[in-house]
């Protein structure tokens, strides 16, 4: 495998930009990411800059992305430090200092080549190569929906730690509900970790 992995780099925003609005049309983005093509479309460049600025800047954020001799970025992720004194950002509060993996995304042409495992490796290795605050276990979510996502957390290492979430807004059932036409059910993200070895 030909692709580097590395941080991104601030100036770099328009291609952060593009790798999300990518990520935001693939099929299974209903059930892998809590956003929408339109909503991010529609956001500012200002948005893309500090977003991309403060995930290269390290601090709490760290993105990551796979990079092809080409220069051409065909996946990512983001690592969120979370602390017990944090507000929550998604889930459950932490009850230890930890790492939570956000926006996982790998291009489908690549997919099957290593590069998932590449990713998750360099982000997994940075989570735990920190001293302030050392981190005791790194945390993800992953929709009930998504097997395919699912799969490859428990191949790389991560387990179901029980916990769960409901996805965020009711999901519409057609031909349910009163005098609407519809009713709602709810999904459910569930949380998957790594310990601290």
């Amino acid at each position: 495998m030909d692709y580097v992995m590395r941080s991104v780099r601030a100036e770099e925003w328009p291609l952060a930009r593009q790798l999300r609005l990518d990520a935001l049309q693939d099929p299974a983005a209903p059930v892998a990411f809590l956003d929408s093509y339109e909503a991010a479309v529609a956001r500012p460049d200002a948005f893309w800059q500090d977003r991309t600025a403060a995930a290269a800047e390290g601090g709490d954020v760290r993105q990551f992305v796979a990079e092809s001799p080409e220069g051409e970025w065909v996946g990512t992720v983001t690592v969120l430090i979370e602390r017990p004194e944090d507000d929550v950002r998604f889930g459950e509060p932490a009850g230890v200092n930890q790492g939570h993996l956000v926006g996982v995304f790998v291009r489908p042409e690549v997919r099957g080549a290593g590069v998932t495992d590449a990713l998750f490796r360099v982000a997994v290795d940075w989570a735990w190569s920190l001293s302030a605050p050392r981190l005791e276990r790194v945390r993800l979510y992953v929709h009930e929906n998504n097997p395919r996502a699912a799969a490859f957390y428990r191949r790389f290492g991560f387990v179901p730690s029980g916990q769960r979430m409901p996805v965020p807004g009711p999901v519409p059932v057609p031909g349910q509900g009163p005098g609407t036409g519809t009713g709602e059910r709810r999904e459910w993200e569930l949380e998957y970790v790594i310990e601290r070895g």
